[in-house]
């Protein structure tokens, strides 16, 4: 890692727009032609700063292993990757909930329920927590399906307003966690760049 440098993990789609609007409000520079490029790193010489575009749940990782300094990642991904990276700042973007949903009234045929989610972590950690036994199923794609076509009982996923669920035939019946945006930190980066990502700390801060 070159002293100088900084690298930004970025998350490619909604949380990036939000985060965008932030660093600029904060003064922070940020990529030209974002919107156009198909670029996977971004190289921006004249403030000595690196952006790789990822994939959400590749943030905490490419931190955690130091390729990134910093990174701009969902309370749920840093959840569910169980990364060891420092958790900075709450970004306050793109808000939402963890939740448990079901079809209405529904009760599980099998003597251990089948919950479908993207955080098989987080789900049986929650329901090992309340004293439950359940089959986790780990899907990647809509998991609103799961009790739908009657793969799963329940689902363990992201709310933001309900209307997907809604829309499905599905309630929401506990809120595991809220969720919001966070800057992390790789640790050896933290003591050894400290100057450059506490100036993003106290740039950003007042515009959250």
């Amino acid at each position: 890692m070159n002293n100088n440098n900084l690298t930004i993990a970025m998350p490619k789609g909604r949380i990036m727009e939000e985060a965008i609007e932030i660093w600029i409000k904060a003064g922070l520079p940020v990529p030209e032609d974002l919107d156009e490029t198909r670029k996977l790193i971004i190289n921006m010489k004249h403030v000595q700063t690196r952006w790789i575009l990822a994939k959400p749940m590749d943030v905490p990782t490419y931190v955690e292993y130091g390729v990134a300094d910093i990174g701009i990642v969902g309370k749920d991904v840093i959840m569910e990757s169980e990364r060891d990276v420092y958790e900075l700042l709450d970004l306050k973007i793109s808000p939402c909930r963890l939740s448990v949903a079901g079809i209405p009234g529904a009760s599980s045929k099998d003597s251990v329920p089948k919950i479908a989610s993207k955080y098989p972590k987080i789900a049986e950690k929650y329901y090992r927590e309340q004293g439950k036994q359940v089959e986790v199923i780990q899907l990647h794609g809509s998991v609103e399906l799961g009790p739908i076509i009657g793969l799963a009982d329940g689902i363990v996923d992201i709310v933001s307003t309900g209307r997907t669920l809604k829309e499905n035939g599905l309630i929401e019946l506990e809120t595991i966690a809220p969720i919001t945006t966070r800057l992390i930190a790789n640790q050896v980066s933290y003591r050894m760049k400290q100057d450059r990502i506490k100036e993003i700390i106290d740039r950003l801060s007042p515009v959250l």
